[in-house]
């Protein structure tokens, strides 16, 4: 059986096309420098310094991930962390692409944060690492709150574990085997039945 040059079982044209899709989402992602510090590491003939750096990359449609590198020079950290946040990117549910469909919190080590839906025009009322996160996410309006620690490790940690926990009215929908209209409808027919019932 003769095999295509390249090892690969597919045609040539598709695995172009293949990679040229590949380019296209590496393109429109925009990525963040959230921190980078200097670390040194103590040896034998004296102290060896390096550079950790925080990456945010999204494509500010609804996909974001995080990643940290660590290297001898400032341009290689940023390499590293910028590869890592790409292998790590998530998608999160947006209401009318610009806000989140409902207030979510989420922890991380001793890092807490709140993130809440906001109307438009309120813009990005957030602090520091989570503010990167919700500009490269693509979210306009929205409210959040970190307490209990300012190490962005810990913060940017604390907002993906909450953006994970988001739904939306299709998946809860899906989930409970309904139609999206089913369950909104549902829940503004209830209020006048109890309204009459008092």
């Amino acid at each position: 059986m003769a095999r295509s040059p390249g090892g690969s079982g597919r045609p040539p044209r598709e695995r172009e096309r293949g990679r040229d899709r590949d380019r296209d989402e590496e393109n429109e992602l925009t990525d963040k420098l959230v921190t980078i510090n200097r670390v040194a590491k103590v040896v034998k003939g004296g102290r060896r310094f390096a550079f950790a750096a925080i990456v945010v990359v999204g494509d500010q449609r609804g996909r974001v991930g995080h990643g940290a590198g660590k290297a001898r020079e400032v341009p290689e950290a940023i390499r590293k962390a910028t590869e890592a946040a790409k292998r790590a990117l998530i998608r999160v549910p947006l209401r009318d692409g610009r806000t989140l469909h409902h207030d979510v919190r989420g922890r991380f080590g001793a890092g807490k944060v709140t993130l809440r839906a906001a109307p438009a025009g309120t813009g990005i009322i957030a602090g520091g690492p989570m503010r990167a996160i919700f500009e490269t996410l693509g979210i306009k309006d929205i409210v959040a709150k970190s307490v209990g620690t300012s190490n962005p490790h810990n913060m940017i940690k604390a907002t993906f574990a909450a953006l994970v926990q988001l739904n939306s009215p299709r998946m809860v929908a899906n989930r409970r085997g309904k139609k999206v209209g089913e369950l909104l409808g549902r829940r503004d027919g209830e209020q006048p039945a109890e309204a009459t019932a008092a």
